[in-house]
């Protein structure tokens, strides 16, 4: 029987899939399936995710494990922050160790387990990084520049009154502040559906994520996810959107602290640091297990993984993590 794992980083949810603990691991296709059946929303075990977080053995020296994110439409991010969170706890129980490195798609990334933010609420923090605004890294096309950082584009808002950053980190993403998040929503899903679909701007789509400033250090973000919609949190879109804070209203943004980040799922914090002309970004948050599932492999591979084939455990994390949601809004 393998064990997969229900996990989520701020209710950013997916399953768990260690390849390294099958007999024979799944082939490209047979990943691509699992992960659409697995994460619907009206017919996944759980009532579904935002994808699969498949470990596989490491290809680079001094890195534990790779992981390898696939949205729930089959397509594969460059990195998840959210996710990486969540395998980090996974690989730091698996072989008792507090700091190491993931292999990730573009780099391997430094994890630190952290304290927790509340009791029953574990909390580690992922290195976002590389960081990149040169359109080479994105793409980007039919903007009118090599870099976007901190200007109007008349292509998304002719009004010329929200401000565009554009980089990767390494997901692409595009970053605005708005003065009320709740009253930018719907523009900000028509904006998103806009440019995830085939358009002239973003050939392999983007992130799109809509800040709104609490006060210093203090945001709101939400954020419309490549290969999967609106979602209660995006780690790299947060962390993205922290670095964007801080090139576009400095006076707000203070580097030697913490800048705290709320979203619709919860809370992280991040850590923006300048090295020259390099910037790194810390995730911190909440690497919660809200279920264990226990499914036999031949049902991996056929596809056939249903609540009936399987033996389900929660393991009451999700009640600590709500608790912990319910003092944020308090």
């Amino acid at each position: 029987m393998i064990n997969l794992k229900k996990v989520h980083g701020s209710q950013n949810s997916f399953f768990i899939l260690d390849q390294t603990l099958l007999t024979t691991p799944l082939t490209e296709q047979e990943l691509v399936t699992l992960t659409k059946t697995l994460t619907a929303k009206a017919t996944g075990i759980l009532g579904g995710a935002d994808g699969i977080l498949v470990v596989q053995k490491s290809s680079t020296p001094n890195t534990v494990a790779q992981m390898r994110v696939i949205n729930a439409d089959g397509s594969e991010a460059s990195m998840c922050g959210n996710g990486l969170r969540t395998v980090a706890r996974y690989l730091a129980e698996k072989h008792a160790l507090t700091s190491f490195k993931v292999q990730t798609r573009q780099s391997d990334l430094e994890v630190q387990k952290q304290a927790e933010l509340a009791p029953n609420v574990p909390a580690f923090g992922v290195e976002i990084s590389p960081v990149h605004f040169e359109k080479r890294y994105l793409p980007f096309d039919n903007l009118g520049a090599e870099q976007i950082i901190d200007r109007p584009l008349v292509e998304f808002e002719p009004q010329k009154k929200l401000h565009f950053t554009i980089m990767a980190v390494p997901n692409p993403h595009l970053i605005s502040f708005v003065p009320n998040i709740e009253k930018a929503g719907t523009f900000l899903g028509e904006l998103g559906a806009k440019l995830n679909t085939l358009n002239p701007y973003f050939p392999d789509g983007v992130n799109v994520n809509f800040a709104q400033i609490l006060g210093p250090n203090k945001l709101f973000v939400r954020t419309y996810e490549r290969g999967v919609g609106f979602t209660n949190a995006c780690g790299t879109g947060m962390s993205a959107t922290s670095l964007a804070f801080y090139l576009s209203h400095p006076e707000q943004c203070d580097l030697t602290q913490e800048i705290t980040v709320f979203n619709p799922g919860g809370m992280v914090k991040t850590k923006v640091r300048q090295l020259d002309d390099q910037f790194k970004i810390q995730l911190i948050g909440n690497a919660t297990f809200t279920h264990d599932i226990l499914v036999a492999e031949s049902h991996l591979h056929h596809n056939t993984v249903t609540p009936d084939v399987c033996q389900i455990q929660a393991t009451g994390e999700q009640e600590a993590y709500l608790k912990f949601i319910q003092h944020l809004n308090a």
